[in-house]
């Protein structure tokens, strides 16, 4: 295909893929802001520089006692309730274990966190599987539909680089030193 062939192909797939590379790159960097920001985010890098005080192989009551603790006093928060996972947390300051409660019939509910040494109750929060942020980003948050637009956008996106790239390298000219090698 010629320089012009390439070059119409180019503003023509930019201008169908314009209005969802624009919304990607928008929730893409609220996404990263948020995430780089919040607290949780200051949490994992301050566990991340501990360092676990439980090795393998780990008696069987490093894990069952801590479980059985908050098992306990989960049953009188929320007796009955739908248990999603269960994680334990062995660098946090205490460490822990968190109970993720789910809804009848499917769902996210809340997460019920207990010191996992003495295992009384430190806090409920909300559980939500992905955040907004996440899931309205990779379209998730528009069902089946948006995630398959999720896809065909950053194919377009792919697009868009590759004949960026075939433009650049016909658009060079040769013989040309230095930085004028690269820019024409």
């Amino acid at each position: 295909m010629s320089q012009a062939g390439w070059r119409k192909w180019h503003r023509w797939i930019g201008f169908a893929a314009m209005p969802f590379i624009l919304f990607a790159a928008i929730t893409g960097v609220v996404a990263g802001a948020v995430e780089m920001l919040s607290e949780d985010e200051e949490a994992r890098e301050k566990a991340r520089e501990r360092e676990s005080a439980v090795k393998l192989p780990a008696a069987t009551e490093v894990w069952a006692e801590p479980l059985a603790k908050a098992f306990a006093g989960a049953s009188e928060r929320a007796r009955g309730a739908l248990i999603d996972r269960v994680t334990i947390d062995y660098k946090t300051e205490p460490p822990s274990v968190t109970i993720y409660l789910g809804k009848p019939g499917g769902g996210e509910d809340k997460k019920l966190v207990f010191d996992a040494q003495t295992g009384s109750f430190l806090r409920e929060e909300v559980y939500i599987d992905k955040p907004f942020l996440v899931r309205l980003h990779s379209g998730e948050a528009f069902g089946d539909w948006g995630q398959v637009l999720g896809v065909l956008w950053g194919m377009a996106l792919i697009a868009i680089i590759v004949s960026g790239i075939v433009i650049y390298l016909l658009m060079r000219k040769t013989g040309r030193k230095g930085l004028g090698r690269l820019f024409w």
